[in-house]
């Protein structure tokens, strides 16, 4: 059976980063299933933790006025899924919801922080790698949001 550990070890988003890294990230980290259809967080709502999402597709959304939820992106095995909670004022900026049966494991936010706080080697690298995932979700967002808005034909 693997362990947290073995399965962080293995996970794209955590790719060469320092074995000792990992096991102290492992200590805030759990297994964290997902139904189909269930929403794991809301634009706005309070961001305590990420996602490495190990099988399954989660839909990132936005809320577009008179329009409802607008799905921008949707991202799979070996992604990482949530930024929010990194940064002050811990709010998600999309919303998530699982697409079909997601199997994921989830880390706390504030200890991943605290750990950083601690660590700075560990805050560079995180930061590092989360600022990508952060880049990426923007542009998406922006190329989504150009599609929902273009002038009809």
């Amino acid at each position: 059976m693997m362990t947290t550990y073995d399965i962080l070890v293995a996970h794209p988003f955590l790719a060469g980063l320092p074995p000792g890294h990992v096991e102290r990230l492992s200590r805030w980290a759990r297994p964290a299933p997902f139904r189909a259809g269930t929403r794991i967080f809301e634009e706005n709502g309070r961001a305590k933790r990420f996602w490495l999402i190990r099988e399954g597709c989660v839909h990132l959304d936005i809320r577009v006025p008179g329009r409802g939820d607008a799905v921008i992106e949707t991202i799979g095995p070996g992604t990482v899924l949530g930024w929010s909670w990194m940064f002050p004022p811990y709010r998600w900026h999309f919303g998530a919801v699982a697409v079909d049966q997601v199997l994921s494991i989830a880390v706390d936010g504030a200890g991943v922080r605290a750990l950083c706080d601690a660590d700075p080697d560990l805050g560079y690298e995180l930061t590092k790698r989360f600022m990508a995932v952060v880049v990426e979700r923007m542009q998406a967002t922006r190329i989504r949001l150009l599609d929902l808005y273009k002038a009809p034909a």
